[in-house]
């Protein structure tokens, strides 16, 4: 058994501050890393956490370092690629130490799992909400499929391709996802995308590419397909998301798992 799971959006600001004066990230945070180490006994094969963008809310040295502070926490290790909030010279000097960092470049990586592989991508155009892969993401998947050969491969994503219907959030995604759209559907091998920043637990399939959209720790963007409308802040409970490649007859694959953070009644047995 291999897996990870995912935490996005996690949006960390200086101690003692909040995301638009009412989101507690720094709490949500911790809750989370709570919520995941209570988990691991009853998870096999948990590998890493994977970490979709968004890790702070400025890209600045101070959240960077708070960020790193409360990860301290985790009993995993874990890797990261950026988000729209990111900045990407403080991010790689603030985990240069880290063997996913590349030392400079877009912050992308491959890692193997045994039975399938993720590649992380670097959505970020510094200065835009919306993402772009450009040249160098768009040639460092093609390099990187052609080294797996068939295997199953994860792509991930701080900005998604696909839309969600909340549309003050679809305009600000991945804005050159059709050529990736092309080049995974061109891929011998199953793939998945999973993305970040919109926020909440979404899925969809693009032709034979099943995508997710995994939710924030902290606040939720709320559900609304009105157009002409600006993204709301909820908050709503936060969640991560938990993937493990699972082995039966005939069912054999990459399972995900939506997890609430937090302490909750339970369990109990099941009784008549």
């Amino acid at each position: 058994m291999a897996g990870f799971i995912q935490v996005t959006d996690t949006h960390i600001v200086a101690p003692g501050k909040l995301v638009c004066g009412r989101s507690d990230t720094s709490e949500a945070l911790r809750r989370a890393i709570a919520t995941i180490n209570a988990k691991l006994p009853l998870l096999e094969g948990i590998d890493c956490v994977i970490i979709t963008g968004d890790l702070t809310d400025h890209g600045t040295p101070e959240e960077y370092a708070h960020f790193t502070s409360i990860m301290l926490e985790l009993q995993l290790p874990w890797l990261a690629v950026p988000g729209n909030h990111d900045q990407r010279a403080p991010m790689r000097a603030a985990f240069a130490d880290t063997p996913w960092m590349p030392s400079h470049g877009p912050i992308q990586w491959m890692r193997d799992f045994g039975p399938f592989a993720v590649v992380g991508l670097d959505t970020l155009l510094e200065g835009a909400h919306h993402g772009e892969l450009g040249p160098k993401g768009l040639a460092f998947i093609d390099t990187t499929l052609a080294t797996l050969g068939d295997k199953p491969v994860v792509v991930a994503t701080h900005h998604p391709w696909m839309h969600t219907g909340i549309r003050a959030m679809d305009v600000d995604n991945l804005h050159d996802g059709a050529a990736l759209m092309e080049k995974l559907a061109a891929y011998p091998g199953p793939v998945r995308m999973i993305s970040g920043h919109v926020h909440r637990a979404v899925s969809g399939q693009i032709g034979s590419i099943t995508c997710q959209i995994g939710p924030s720790t902290g606040h939720a963007v709320l559900t609304d397909h009105s157009e002409g409308r600006d993204p709301q802040l909820v908050l709503e409970p936060g969640a991560i998301t938990i993937y493990r490649w699972v082995e039966s007859q005939g069912a054999t694959g990459l399972v995900s798992d939506v997890i609430p953070t937090g302490v909750f009644s339970g369990p109990w047995p099941f009784e008549d």
